[in-house]
């Protein structure tokens, strides 16, 4: 009998499908990954193919224990994390997805928000789902797809449609699909939909009903770890029970061990997420941040943690690469960037998808501002970098705002703490330190620690701060009046970009 020594995260984020194999020590053993394709059918509109995600699923899974000459019986449990708010819609009985998933990004369902706000206002839901009413949430995009699909609503009245997140997407074809696959999702995910009460942590039936959303679509709300089922015996994982589910930047709060009120990380992905535990109540923001379920551990009680949600951030550096194609590969910007003494007085402020937090405007577009004959492509690439460093700022403020707490330190993970002048540059416009972990992957970390404390595998979260290393960390380095000057020329630069859509 071959010994149970290892728990495979499976991390569906926005860019990519990850397969990541820990050991105890909470070390990486080996990795799958995987790209999809990046589907813009409009302006503003952001898709995925559940197919595809499925399919490269099951890929890196194989790839990842191929890679570490082992399979599934060496596996304890498997945990998932994912891109929360993109929503996906199937058939109960086929299995097939009867829609593109419709990426959180995705701007279409500006009416619908403007519709539901008609009546009470963009905070009608807030202090019940914790969150203003926009484009973000999984509730209008689950709304269009129902009024738009031909024969959606017909069949979501029968009782045939099921909706969800990539995690539910995943778990539900993990276990079976349709046969028998099972139809859950955690409470982290949950509470991005706009339909649960944080409170009570149930999905509310007159939002529901406001919204046109039969119940019989919604998944049953779990706690993040506990066994929701396993893995089919004919399929991917067979009888390796599935553990841990959390939302990717609750999962990264979780692996960067952020467990006590207070301590806070920033995730450095396609978007930048910072979230701060706030302990076991609650705690509704003045300031323009998402209140939202940090975790929950079995049945103890849920933690909740302020959320400052940036749309815009390493997807930034792709577009360089993409749609300007001033750089080749991503890696390349930071040389290009330094290539240059400062900015030039080039700011660029990604409005992509409107503004996020702390702002909540989906009628802002992206600007680039300052520009005289002097600069060149490297300011471009350095404004570009700067814009995560001081949106992230701008986010801080309102935590520290909202919580009262100043905050000691920051931890970052993600793809983008490689950069090491973006690094330097947050560390001087936030004017405080940032530490990175030995293992940046902290999101499918989260993910693995949580199926891993469900099972017995880790003891709790004594065993995540124990495992947690600081890998390096950066110092303040700017005087004072340099950053007021370049925080005030960045808040010109937002205004520039709002009441763009009319």
């Amino acid at each position: 009998m071959l010994e149970k020594k290892y728990v495979l995260a499976i991390d569906q984020g926005t860019t990519s499908t990850r397969a990541i194999l820990f050991n105890h020590a909470g070390e990486i053993v080996s990795v799958g990954q995987l790209e999809h394709q990046q589907i813009f059918p409009h302006a503003g509109w952001v898709e995925h193919d559940p197919s595809e995600i499925w399919e490269n699923t099951r890929k890196v899974v194989g790839e990842a224990l191929s890679t570490a000459e082992t399979n599934h019986h060496e596996i304890v449990a498997v945990g998932i994390t994912n891109q929360r708010e993109t929503t996906i819609v199937w058939d109960r009985l086929t299995g097939k997805p009867i829609y593109n998933a419709i990426v959180w990004q995705d701007t279409r369902s500006q009416d619908i928000v403007d519709r539901l706000a008609r009546d009470g206002g963009e905070d009608r839901f807030r202090f019940i789902v914790g969150e203003t009413l926009s484009t973000y949430a999984s509730i209008t995009k689950l709304m269009w797809i129902l009024e738009n699909v031909p024969g959606a609503r017909e069949k979501a009245e029968a009782g045939d449609l099921l909706f969800g997140n990539p995690d539910t997407w995943v778990i539900w074809n993990l276990t079976g699909g349709p046969n028998g696959g099972i139809h859950v999702t955690d409470v982290t995910n949950a509470s991005r939909t706009m339909l649960m009460d944080l409170r009570t942590l149930s999905w509310r039936e007159d939002i529901c009903e406001i919204a046109g959303i039969p119940m019989s679509m919604l998944p049953e709300i779990k706690s993040s770890a506990e066994v929701y089922g396993y893995g089919r015996q004919s399929g991917l994982l067979p009888g390796v029970p599935v553990a841990g589910d959390l939302g990717d930047q609750q999962a990264a709060t979780f692996g960067q061990a952020c467990f006590d009120p207070g301590m806070a990380k920033n995730t450095y992905g396609t978007g930048c997420f910072m979230l701060m535990n706030t302990g076991e109540e609650p705690q509704f923001s003045n300031n323009g941040l998402i209140t939202t379920v940090c975790y929950q551990i079995g049945d103890r009680k849920p933690v909740y943690a302020l959320e400052g949600s940036i749309a815009v951030t390493g997807s930034l550096i792709q577009w360089l690469r993409d749609n300007l194609q001033i750089i080749k590969s991503s890696g390349e910007v930071e040389a290009l960037a330094r290539s240059v003494a400062d900015n030039g007085g080039v700011y660029f402020v990604p409005a992509f998808s409107g503004l996020f937090a702390p702002y909540w405007r989906g009628d802002a577009r992206g600007v680039i501002v300052g520009m005289t004959r002097y600069n060149t492509k490297a300011h471009i690439a350095r404004a570009a970098l700067e814009a995560t460093a001081f949106q992230t700022r701008e986010v801080l403020d309102a935590m520290e705002a909202d919580s009262g707490v100043k905050l000691g330190e920051l931890r970052v993970d993600g793809g983008m703490t490689a950069n090491n002048l973006l690094m330097q540059f947050q560390s001087d416009i936030l004017d405080t330190t940032v530490v990175l972990p030995k293992v940046a992957e902290t999101t499918a970390l989260g993910a693995a620690y949580a199926a891993g404390i469900a099972v017995g595998f880790w003891s709790g979260e004594a065993d995540v701060i124990a495992n947690w290393q600081e890998a390096r960390r950066w110092e303040p380095a700017m005087d004072d009046a340099q950053r007021d000057h370049q925080i005030h020329q960045w808040r010109k630069a937002v205004d520039r970009t709002l009441d763009w859509v009319e």
